[in-house]
């Protein structure tokens, strides 16, 4: 009896070897809790308090991604005290999106920034946050949104970018009181700055980068109004030699999504190029893709284009609100080269450094095919009273008519 006894001891003192010890500041916290009281039943309650304040922190799950960790310890790391000093406790709220609120500030040596807040309720801002992170942490071209640094303290998350003063592109071109100072020479170096930057990121930064949410509103202007592509939160870095790639998880915004990725969950440069596509469109007739809806067609900004270079009327697509000083020539090519970039096929589409080399005037433009996400509806007979079946899906071929450099009011 006494060796089993024995042999029962040493295994109990093995067991509670083996036990994880309580940190250090447990039993001085079991000593405040029980003072006056018997400790075996507190005891219990001690482990479980001590291990949910031990969890790590959140940016110490952020950092078990070493290209993360990598991309933020090259960034320049700014303190939490310094940029609550900079937005005067963030009272000056530029705006917002999914990632969470963007606010503006002033550094001490004067710099103005932007900075983007992580909020706790945003379900995709983690993600975004490490991608951005990643991205602009390698990336440098004067028409992107600059990254200064970042900033990394507890639960909080933020990233620091140059300021912009006058805002996004889609602030002008869609208020009818703020795009009549936009004439067709500042449209045109918006345009062509934006595919500039688009092709640095396909094509000549040390990664291939596709965006996959280029949009009017992610085109930042700058004090002289050159455009900076900016929210990286969706890009996809690509392989040197990939292609395309295949994601169950659709994301972008509507009127810009090509219809590949739509409907396939397949994207690659060329459904960047099918964003700058309607994004031309819409610099140059001053309306959304869509919201756009034409009354007797119905059909959206890409599909009035189309109708009205098939018929030779293009100059109708023009923002009146652009006067009479602009080149009609560059206004023509524009369109031509927006609607070869919404054609239906990605293969149809040219890459941006075709692109651009069409919108110089380097190269002869070919005609346009039928823009994607096309369907019009029959117009109806004054004398017909049928039903509204009417809708058709409208195959509009054939060399379109060129344009008439004769129309009034573009020189």
């Amino acid at each position: 009896m006494g060796g089993e006894r024995g042999v029962r001891c040493t295994t109990a003192a093995a067991e509670a070897a083996r036990r994880p010890k309580p940190p250090a500041v447990w039993p001085a916290m079991v000593g405040e809790r029980t003072a006056g009281r018997r400790c075996g039943t507190r005891r219990m309650h001690g482990p479980r308090l001590i291990t949910k304040e031990a969890q790590p922190p959140a940016d110490e799950v952020l950092f078990r991604s070493d290209s993360v960790k990598s991309a933020v310890l090259s960034s320049p790391l700014v303190e939490f005290s310094t940029i609550y000093s900079a937005t005067n406790n963030f009272s000056n709220k530029l705006g917002g999106g999914g990632f969470g609120p963007v606010y503006k500030g002033v550094l001490p040596d004067g710099q103005e920034i932007a900075i983007k807040r992580l909020s706790n309720s945003s379900t995709q801002g983690l993600e975004e946050f490490k991608n951005e992170v990643i991205v602009l942490s390698k990336l440098q071209h004067r028409n992107l949104v600059r990254l200064f640094g970042c900033c990394v303290h507890g639960e909080e998350k933020m990233l620091l970018y140059e300021y912009m003063p006058n805002k996004s592109l889609d602030s002008f071109i869609f208020d009818e009181s703020k795009r009549i100072v936009f004439g067709w020479k500042l449209r045109y170096k918006i345009i062509q700055g934006t595919g500039r930057g688009l092709l640095y990121l396909h094509q000549d930064s040390r990664l291939k980068i596709i965006h996959r949410d280029l949009k009017a509103s992610n085109i930042l202007l700058d004090d002289d109004f050159n455009p900076k592509i900016s929210d990286f939160g969706m890009a996809r870095i690509f392989g040197e030699h990939q292609l395309q790639a295949l994601t169950h998880r659709i994301v972008g915004t509507y009127g810009y999504i090509s219809p590949e990725y739509a409907m396939e969950g397949k994207f690659s440069d060329k459904s960047d190029v099918f964003s700058f596509g309607v994004l031309i469109l819409e610099i140059v007739s001053g309306r959304r893709n869509s919201s756009f809806v034409d009354e007797e067609w119905s059909m959206n900004l890409l599909g009035y284009a189309w109708t009205l270079w098939k018929e030779g009327s293009v100059t109708e697509l023009i923002d009146p609100l652009m006067g009479t000083i602009c080149s009609y020539d560059e206004v023509c090519r524009c369109i031509q080269v927006g609607l070869l970039c919404v054609q239906e096929l990605p293969a149809d589409r040219p890459n941006m450094s075709l692109v651009l080399r069409m919108l110089s005037g380097d190269v002869t433009l070919p005609a346009p095919k039928q823009a994607a996400f096309f369907v019009g509806r029959v117009p109806m007979d004054d004398n017909d009273t049928g039903s509204g079946n009417q809708m058709t899906y409208t195959g509009l071929q054939g060399r379109p008519k060129e344009c008439k450099p004769e129309q009034q009011g573009y020189v």
